[in-house]
């Protein structure tokens, strides 16, 4: 898996040119794209969650559009509309900005549901239907979706059938005092974003995408993983558990990290590591713990670290 270290380290490289001092979250924002997955990034204005979208669309040279979501825009302004053209007698399809490969869904939640609900069978099946044609989007393609934190006026709650479809929630959060002073630096005369160039190839990255999976994962690493999952559907302050798709998504993202990290084979601390931002999202609080005022990454953080961690002859203990 050498080569899929080296390619990610062109890439964090080339986005920690443009984005200072978050080693981590774009970690993870490559190990989404590594998964073809999608991301929510939830994090209070002006931090760079915008510039970090652009700043991966051009480190892989690959379209772009931006989305910005308002609480009147309709479902069609996202994935399009047939229009009647009158020389040839028929419908033409106009697409949407959804036809990119990387889409940057900004304030995702001050959109209404029934506009929320358009992004649904594009994201899990990369795919729109209108008037009852269906059309395919390129590949790749992420979405990136901005989220101000609920508390914010005027924004809509995600359904949990949109945020089981993120793979990942990434938090970006303020830069260190150094790291912010090096931000004024940099910006002092262009926007290094400018002079961003492509390091990836499309070839590199849809080869990459295929050698994850052959990454390998053991049988004690799968029952760790279930092991998780279960833990948040019985645990006593949830109301609604993390579904198979969390067990998917914390299964590859996996993977996706031990590659990165220039393994062929996954490690508890790679699941351990990923379990938050994969499954906290998935995870619904019941209404007493949220009187507590008890999160949902509170919740998996607790199950991470009191669940038994798998050893080379890890067996499911026998039930009493």
């Amino acid at each position: 898996m050498a080569n899929i270290k080296t390619f990610g380290e062109r890439l964090i490289r080339n986005l920690e040119k443009v984005i200072v001092g978050k080693r981590q979250p774009i970690e993870r924002i490559v190990v989404g794209l590594l998964c073809q997955g999608h991301i929510l990034i939830e994090d209070v204005p002006g931090v760079g969650k915008t510039v970090l979208a652009r700043s991966l669309a051009k480190s892989l040279g690959c379209s772009f559009n931006r989305l910005q979501f308002t609480p009147d825009m309709l479902p069609s302004d996202v994935t399009g509309v047939s229009i009647y053209n009158q020389a040839k007698q028929a419908f033409e399809f106009r697409p949407g900005p959804l036809f990119a490969q990387v889409v940057l869904v900004d304030e995702i939640n001050r959109a209404t549901p029934k506009t929320q609900a358009a992004l649904l069978e594009a994201m899990e099946e990369r795919q729109v239907t209108v008037d009852g044609a269906t059309h395919p989007l390129p590949r790749p393609f992420m979405v990136l979706a901005t989220q101000n934190p609920i508390e914010y006026e005027g924004t809509f709650p995600l359904p949990e059938a949109q945020l089981d479809r993120f793979l990942l929630r990434v938090r970006i959060g303020y830069p260190a005092p150094a790291d912010e002073i090096e931000i004024l630096d940099r910006q002092q005369l262009h926007h290094p974003i400018e002079t961003l160039k492509p390091v990836i190839k499309l070839a590199e990255l849809l080869e990459a995408m295929d050698t994850i999976k052959r990454v390998f994962v053991s049988p004690s690493i799968k029952k760790y993983v279930v092991n998780l999952i279960n833990h948040t559907r019985q645990h006593q302050d949830v109301y609604l558990g993390a579904s198979p798709r969390g067990s998917l998504g914390l299964y590859r993202t996996g993977q996706a990290l031990a590659a990165l990290d220039g393994r062929d084979f996954v490690l508890p601390d790679d699941i351990k590591e990923l379990a938050v931002p994969v499954l906290a999202h998935r995870v619904i609080v019941g209404p007493a713990a949220r009187l507590r005022e008890l999160s949902a990454e509170r919740i998996v953080s607790e199950i991470v670290e009191t669940l038994a961690v798998p050893g080379g002859d890890y067996e499911e203990p026998a039930e009493k």
